[in-house]
């Protein structure tokens, strides 16, 4: 097993990997909102990433999921009571988008989305927890394993809980791949992919059930 310190390193690198690609593809969508040619790219490009969104969110979610374990198992870190949270909605995904990915389920979307914003939502929340003294006073986690205190923290802002947001994140962004990917096989014009994409996709899905 390796040591604490190099496993740190090597999730910080992936972290930030991770932390690009959605930087990248929410600077690609911002400029499909005013540009057709950035939107025939970008519609392209999901469209190519789309049939392997679930096989690498699945990737995703596992590798999440193994360094969770490893901090806790290996390493020693306590998880907090956010930590586990974080655990109860990244967990169920590595089964979720194995068994997509196995079926090409092309709506998997719709069951992996919620697991993901409520994800990202809270590891957001434990993120400031850690940082901001406002955030630290709601929170009641124990004394043995206090949500203020990371375990260690990497360029000054990378800790567990960033690195556990940039997982949901990068998920997110593989499922809004999907989504666009399904409208552009639908013969919809290329066009930026909103909220309302997958609310009106939800809603075709419902009826064809």
């Amino acid at each position: 097993m390796p040591n604490v310190d190099t496993a740190n390193n090597f999730y910080l690198v992936l972290a930030l990997f991770a932390d690009a690609i959605v930087l990248f593809a929410l600077v690609f969508a911002l400029a499909a909102l005013v540009s057709k040619r950035a939107r025939e790219v970008a519609s392209g490009m999901a469209a190519g990433i789309a049939p392997h969104a679930n096989l690498l969110g699945f990737v995703v979610a596992l590798v999440v999921t193994t360094g969770s374990l490893y901090y806790s198992e290996h390493a020693g870190f306590i998880p907090c009571q956010l930590c586990w949270f974080q655990r109860i909605l990244m967990y169920p995904l590595v089964i979720v988008l194995g068994i997509a990915a196995l079926r090409k389920d092309r709506r998997a979307w719709m069951t992996v989305l919620p697991f993901v914003v409520i994800g990202a939502g809270v590891s957001t929340y434990h993120w400031l927890v850690e940082r901001v003294p406002a955030f630290a006073e709601s929170s009641s986690c124990s004394l043995e394993a206090p949500c203020t205190s990371p375990w260690f923290e990497k360029l000054g802002f990378v800790t567990l809980a960033w690195m556990a947001l940039s997982g949901f994140l990068l998920i997110g962004t593989l499922m809004v791949c999907q989504i666009v990917g399904n409208r552009v096989d639908a013969g919809d014009p290329p066009r930026a992919a909103t909220a309302q994409d997958a609310q009106d996709e939800f809603e075709e899905e419902t009826v064809r059930s």
